[in-house]
């Protein structure tokens, strides 16, 4: 990407105002109405001068707001500007934009995502996701939302971990009535999966001992999780202490679930909270902490893992494509087999976001996307070749020129594949 500042989309129009020389930027100084804005600070002509303009509101109750004025007077240096139609609040210390009437800074907003939406293909937002993991068998992959290229795969070849539970057997050490185990060798993914039958109540948790283990030189907690009925973030906990979990909330790891879709295997990584703390760990803990009901839950392959020691090897561009259609992510035959049971890194990029609101801040140089507004808003303006006296279509051209040379200083995308 070019070196940009992540400037925000007011930042952005009032560089392109001051650039057509179009825009005053200023602050009421006085309580007005919601249909009037007093200011002693202007100093642009005298009654009535600014019939035509646009106000747009930047701060205070009013914020974004665009209105024109329709009257303005000057009593004791002070200007009334007289605006429709009304606001939401009473006018009193917030910030505005004044503009002239040829530029409509609703429309320069417009501008400015039609200039980001004429990057889309030359220029990608930064991605890199592992939130996908190989299991030896899986060859279709979804891919993640907010990423619309993939120019790298890379799959986790090492890692320093450690094995938490393998899911193999049931809980021994505690079992509220509402969670009811058993171990499934048909449904996993790592040898078998624990299964767990579930009904209301909230708090219900199983339990599990194990000869002490020091974790406090890792980082996170992987496994994977797979509900019939969909759950969200937090629903389910899984605790780590160094006596017997309770799940109350004062063992001394209390791991939020992530969120998991029905009836699909979710691998999941969760950030220790307290690793300086687990050096004696004997017990692990799964609790249904949230939205209790029916449901049948089952959990795999629970470790810890040090993120700072993956060791990763790039998979072979010949042994992946995709699948536009479904965005689906294809691992080959020897793709597979590469990949095996490991985490899967895509690298690639989403197509640059666009700007809503004042305070979004772009994601692609600000070179380009001030120089391509200024260009469209001077040729929506300039009217015909009799009506154009400020040669508006003439600087056009110049700033046309402009985002080019901006839009040349895009890295060069090599090895890219689309998604959509």
């Amino acid at each position: 990407m070019p070196a940009i500042q992540g400037r925000t989309r007011e930042q952005l129009r009032q560089h392109v105002g001051r650039a057509v020389g179009g825009l005053y930027v200023s602050a009421a100084t006085e309580s007005g109405s919601t249909t009037t804005l007093l200011d002693n600070s202007i100093v642009l002509g005298g009654a009535d001068t600014q019939i035509g303009k646009w106000i747009r509101f930047t701060s205070g109750s009013n914020d974004t707001l665009t209105r024109r004025i329709t009257d303005s007077s000057i009593t004791n240096n002070v200007t009334t500007h007289t605006f429709m139609p009304a606001a939401t609040a009473s006018t009193a210390s917030e910030s505005y934009e004044l503009w002239d009437g040829a530029y409509s800074p609703d429309h320069i907003d417009d501008f400015i995502n039609q200039s980001i939406l004429a990057a889309t293909g030359w220029v990608y937002d930064p991605i890199e996701n592992i939130t996908l993991h190989g299991d030896g068998k899986q060859v279709r992959f979804d891919i993640p939302s907010g990423i619309s290229m993939i120019s790298k795969i890379e799959y986790r070849a090492r890692i320093s971990s450690a094995s938490i539970h393998t899911c193999g057997v049931t809980f021994d050490e505690s079992t509220d009535a509402e969670m009811t185990q058993a171990v499934d060798s048909k449904d996993y993914k790592r040898g078998s999966s624990l299964k767990i039958t579930t009904s209301a109540g909230d708090g219900s948790f199983i339990s599990d001992s194990f000869n002490s283990l020091n974790i406090s030189g890792y980082t996170h907690l992987e496994g994977w999780v797979k509900a019939t009925t969909a759950i969200a973030a937090g629903d389910f906990n899984i605790c780590l202490d160094n006596a017997t979990c309770t799940c109350d909330g004062n063992d001394l790891e209390t791991l939020a679930v992530p969120a998991a879709s029905a009836d699909t295997w979710t691998f999941f990584r969760i950030e220790l909270a307290n690793p300086e703390s687990d050096t004696a760990i004997v017990s692990v803990g799964i609790e249904y902490n949230a939205n209790s009901g029916t449901n049948t839950v089952r959990f795999d392959e629970l470790r810890v893992a040090h993120n700072d020691t993956a060791e990763w090897e790039t998979l072979d561009r010949r042994n992946w494509k995709i699948d536009k259609e479904a965005r689906d992510l294809i691992l080959v035959r020897d793709g597979q087999d590469a990949v095996g049971y490991a985490l899967i890194k895509l690298t690639g990029g989403d197509k640059p976001a666009l700007m809503t609101a004042d305070s979004d801040t772009t994601e692609i140089d600000e070179d380009y996307i001030i120089a391509n507004t200024i260009s469209l808003l001077l040729l929506s303006t300039s009217g015909g070749p009799a009506t154009d006296p400020d040669a508006k279509r003439q600087l056009s051209a110049f700033w046309v020129d402009q985002a080019q040379r901006a839009r040349r200083a895009f890295p060069m995308l090599a090895n890219v594949r689309s998604v959509d």
